[in-house]
């Protein structure tokens, strides 16, 4: 087939499709047998999207006659789908380096967010900082989130509380967005604490009336492209009233319903999501049993975060029953100052071990699952003729290498390609091979 075309990955050991049939998400059952090619070879047009899937041997002889940008020989490696990173925090500044110290030393995150640390701390730098030292803070960790196989990341805001701030923070989310090859899907978080001098009502009330209103108006306007919103359901912060006014008054706005729920407490946030027909809900960590049947009802996704759990002793978050139950289950890092971890690799290895999920569900779950959370299954999370060029090469050859190599991803993985154009390039690698 003559053409032009941007990229040929060729000869893979395993080209890991995830999905093979155009699936949204995948259930348990779907999880168990990944659709996975040996020997197999892709192409990316100059769109950025695939164009063609299938064994080494007949791409070679369908693309004979066709010119490509770049090529790599994946001889003994494995080719998988971007990673989707579907819960971060990002856009900040100041670090809490002081408060890990005192979370091991015993005190609670509540304990330390009663004491004006926590989400106020960060909150105050983040007022004082300037809209370009936030970027040049957050390019740097999308680059560390990209180097880690991440190729479409949740990006909130959340630490302005104020209409100016919170604005500055999705502004610098926008700017991203438009100068880094990166998939963002940026996330109102206005109702991530209750601000200081108001309390919860006060600040839904600011919420409705003056930042979702000017929010539709930059919309409309194109300055800025906001896709979710969130608020933080939790005791001694917004209610279940509060949120549910909150999430409804976004959900009218056009925004897709995506909020932190029953993470500390049993707040019957679960119950409320899948009401409101919400896209994703986050944490669960005390979500309840009805809650759970709730979400698999509604097909809303559950995001799962280890780190948070892990790193805050929390109890787990109840993977197994929530995967027998029928729940889409995804996972998130939610990298902020209080979970400080830039890599999926990682989550999907503590999602194993400490949620005891298998492997391919953590890989599900990272990827086609973790696109479903966002809305964004129909072009990423997969790879699969049409979706978008989002891929990940490790020099291994079995892709679980990515997920049992605790800390490992950095020498294992040799490119990381979005819309088929190579952002990251391990310094181990050579020049790209002719094929």
């Amino acid at each position: 087939m003559a053409g032009e075309y941007r990229l040929l990955l060729a000869n893979a050991r395993q080209l890991v499709l995830v999905c093979g049939h155009g699936e949204q998400y995948l259930l348990r059952e779907g999880m168990a047998g990944l659709a996975v090619l040996h020997d197999a070879s892709l192409v990316v047009g100059l769109d950025g999207y695939i164009k063609a899937v299938g064994p080494a041997d007949a791409i070679r002889s369908r693309f004979a006659g066709a010119t490509f940008e770049s090529k790599i020989d994946c001889t003994g490696k494995c080719v998988l789908p971007g990673l989707v990173d579907a819960h971060t925090h990002p856009v900040w500044a100041g670090d809490r380096v002081h408060e890990f110290a005192m979370k091991l030393a015993g005190a609670s995150y509540m304990e330390i967010h009663q004491a004006g640390g926590g989400i106020h701390f960060t909150v105050e730098h983040t007022q004082k900082a300037t809209e370009e030292e936030l970027f040049t803070t957050f390019k740097h960790r999308l680059e560390r989130m990209r180097r880690a196989g991440s190729t479409l990341i949740e990006c909130k805001s959340g630490y302005g509380l104020n209409l100016e701030t919170e604005l500055k923070m999705l502004r610098v989310i926008e700017r991203a967005r438009q100068s880094i090859e990166i998939g963002i899907s940026s996330t109102y978080c206005g109702a991530h604490s209750v601000p200081k001098g108001k309390t919860a009502t006060e600040a839904t009330d600011d919420i409705i009336n003056n930042h979702l209103p000017k929010l539709k108006e930059l919309k409309q306007s194109g300055e800025i492209h906001v896709n979710n919103i969130d608020v933080f359901c939790e005791k001694g912060v917004f209610d279940l009233e509060c949120t549910r006014r909150i999430l409804q008054a976004g959900k009218d706005a056009g925004l897709q319903i995506n909020f932190h729920g029953d993470e500390l407490h049993p707040m019957k946030s679960a119950e409320l999501g899948a009401e409101l027909g919400a896209q994703a809900i986050s944490h669960l960590e005390e979500i309840s049993d009805e809650g759970i049947a709730a979400m698999a009802r509604a097909k809303c996704a559950a995001v799962l975060l280890p780190t948070t759990a892990y790193m805050l002793r929390l109890k787990q978050p109840q993977a197994r029953k929530m995967l027998d139950e029928g729940v889409i289950v995804a996972l998130g890092s939610d990298f902020n100052p209080n979970a400080y971890c830039f890599s999926m690799p990682m989550v999907m290895h503590l999602a194993c071990v400490n949620m005891k999920m298998s492997m391919n569900e953590a890989l599900a779950a990272a990827t086609i699952n973790a696109a479903y959370a966002l809305g964004k299954s129909g072009t990423h999370g997969s790879i699969e003729i049409g979706k978008q060029g989002d891929l990940v090469i490790i020099n291994s050859s079995r892709w679980e290498h990515l997920i049992y190599q605790f800390g490992g991803h950095q020498p294992l993985i040799d490119y990381v390609i979005v819309k088929g154009k190579v952002v990251y390039k391990n310094e181990s690698c050579g020049i790209m091979s002719s094929y």
